[in-house]
C-alpha cells in the first residue's frame, strides 16, 4: 500500500516531522531539492515530469518516507541524471565530477579505455611502457592454469615467478581461507593491494600470477594493469571445474549442486574486466606445451625488447 496520500496538499516548506529523520532520507531529500533546483524546475514540473504525485515528492525532499526504487527511477529520469547521482555517490560531490561525467556518458568501451589511459597517465598511475613490458601479469578464473603457466614462462624468460596468493597469505601472516573467514572480504583487499604494490616495487622484472578475483577491485586492477604488461587466460566453465578438481580440491563441488551455474555467473560477470587485458590466450582444449608455446610466442619478443632498453 501506498504511504503517500496524492489528493493531500503540499506541506508548508517549513514543517518538519517531530521524530528525528533518517539522516540517509534527510541528505537523499536535500539533494533531490537541490538537482530540482539546478534543472531550474518547480516541484510541480518535477511531479509532471516524473509522474509522481507532488505530495509523494514533498515528503522525498523532507526526509520523511521511504520511497521505492521505482519512484526514485523515475525522478531520476525527469531530472535526467543517473540514480547514484540521486543517493550519493562521490560522482555527485563537485561541479566537476558532473562535468567530466557528462564527457564519459555515451562513450564507446575503446574511448572509455583510452580516456582511463590518459588519466592513469595524468595521474602517475602507471609505469613507463618499457617498465611494464617486464612484468607480464596472468589474469583469468582459477583453472586457467596461471601458475603452471606462469612458471613455464618465468623460467624461459629467466625472471622470478610470483604467486599473488602467497604474497597476499605472507602479508596477512594466515591463509586465504583465514583471511576470508576470520578477516573479511575488505582485510583481504588491503592485504592484496599491499602484496601487489610491494611486488610491483621489489621485481621490476616478473611473471606474477594474479588471483581470479583481483579484476574485482577496481583499485588493485588499475594498478595491475598500470604496472604489468596483463594476459588473459581464457577456458570454459567446465575446463575450469575441471582443472581445479584434477589439482584434488573438490571444495568447488562440496555442498554445492549449483556449483557449475554459479561458476558460468561469476566468469560472465568478470569477462568485461577480463577483456581489458592488454593480451588473451585461449587454452580451453589445448595441451600444456601447446599452450605454453603459444604464451610464449605472445609475450617473448616484447619482453625482451623492453629488457634490451635498459
Amino acid at each position: 500500500m501506498d504511504d503517500f496520500d496524492p489528493t493531500l496538499a503540499d506541506p508548508p516548506a517549513t514543517e518538519r516531522p517531530s521524530d528525528p529523520r533518517d539522516p540517509f532520507l534527510t541528505a537523499l531529500g536535500e539533494r533531490v531539492r537541490s538537482l530540482r533546483a539546478r534543472r531550474g524546475l518547480t516541484r510541480k514540473a518535477l511531479s509532471q515530469h516524473s509522474q509522481v504525485s507532488e505530495r509523494h515528492l514533498a515528503n522525498l525532499e523532507l526526509g520523511v518516507g521511504n520511497a521505492s526504487v521505482l519512484v526514485l527511477r523515475q525522478v531520476c529520469r525527469a531530472l535526467d541524471c543517473p540514480l547514484p547521482e540521486l543517493l550519493g555517490d562521490e560522482t555527485s560531490s563537485s561541479p566537476e565530477w558532473a562535468l567530466i561525467r557528462d564527457l564519459l556518458r555515451g562513450r564507446s568501451e575503446d574511448e572509455l579505455r583510452r580516456g582511463r589511459m590518459a588519466l592513469t597517465d595524468l595521474y602517475g598511475q602507471s609505469g613507463a611502457p618499457d617498465a611494464r613490458a617486464q612484468r607480464i601479469a596472468l589474469i583469468g578464473l582459477r583453472g586457467a592454469g596461471k601458475s603452471t603457466l606462469g612458471r613455464l614462462l618465468a623460467e624461459s624468460l629467466d625472471v622470478p615467478f610470483v604467486e599473488l596468493n602467497t604474497e597476499i597469505e605472507r602479508v596477512g601472516g594466515c591463509s586465504l581461507p583465514e583471511i576470508h573467514n576470520l578477516l573479511g572480504s575488505a582485510a583481504y583487499r588491503r592485504y592484496e593491494r599491499r602484496a601487489l604494490e610491494e611486488t610491483i616495487q621489489l621485481y621490476p622484472d616478473a611473471v606474477i600470477a594474479t588471483p581470479g578475483g583481483v579484476v574485482s577491485d577496481p583499485a588493485n586492477f588499475n594498478l595491475l594493469l598500470g604496472h604489468c604488461v596483463t594476459v588473459w587466460l581464457k577456458a570454459t566453465p567446465e575446463e575450469h571445474m575441471a582443472r581445479v578438481m584434477a589439482q584434488g580440491d573438490l571444495r568447488p563441488m562440496a555442498g554445492n549442486r549449483e556449483a557449475m551455474d554459479d561458476l558460468k555467473h561469476i566468469l560472465a560477470e568478470r569477462t568485461p574486466f577480463y577483456s581489458q587485458a592488454d593480451l588473451q590466450l585461449e587454452t580451453g582444449g589445448k595441451p600444456l606445451e601447446q599452450a605454453f608455446a603459444e604464451l610464449r610466442r605472445l609475450v617473448e619478443p616484447m619482453h625482451r625488447a623492453a629488457q634490451g632498453m635498459h
